[in-house]
């Protein structure tokens, strides 16, 4: 069971921060279209380079498992603070579905915060402690 275990927490690190990986990626190609949409929804241009770090730095991290528990805990703030400015607006079509899809990355990044990378991490192999 705990190899099954250990290959979960693998799988999971490698699907939840793809969406993250992918947005990520979009920002920093359309770095000026997102700062202005970051702006027309009232949210200061300059945390663009912050936004990209978390997503796709962030994500890479979760990938491989690296600073997990940190990166888990900080992401989950971010979808939920995203979610509230993002996606409260129930007038706009598919801010529901988007709201709620950030709730549900919130617990699963929660949960990755409270469990730990698992085995096959970087974080288990810098630091024997996991």
């Amino acid at each position: 069971m705990k190899k099954l275990e250990d290959f979960g927490f693998l799988l999971a690190r490698i699907l939840m921060p793809v969406l993250f990986i992918v947005a990520g990626w979009g920002k920093i190609n359309g770095y000026s279209a997102t700062q202005q949409y970051m702006e027309h929804m009232h949210v200061p241009g300059f945390l663009l380079p912050l936004t990209i770090l978390l997503e796709f730095g962030g994500g890479l991290a979760i990938l491989f498992g690296f600073l997990t528990r940190f990166t888990a805990i900080i992401t989950a703030i971010f979808a939920i603070i995203t979610a509230l400015i993002f996606h409260s607006d129930a007038s706009v079509a598919g801010s529901s579905i988007n709201f709620m899809k950030n709730l549900s990355i919130s617990g699963g990044y929660l949960l990755l915060f409270i469990t730990g990378p698992g085995a096959y991490s970087l974080d288990r192999l810098l630091n024997k402690k996991w």
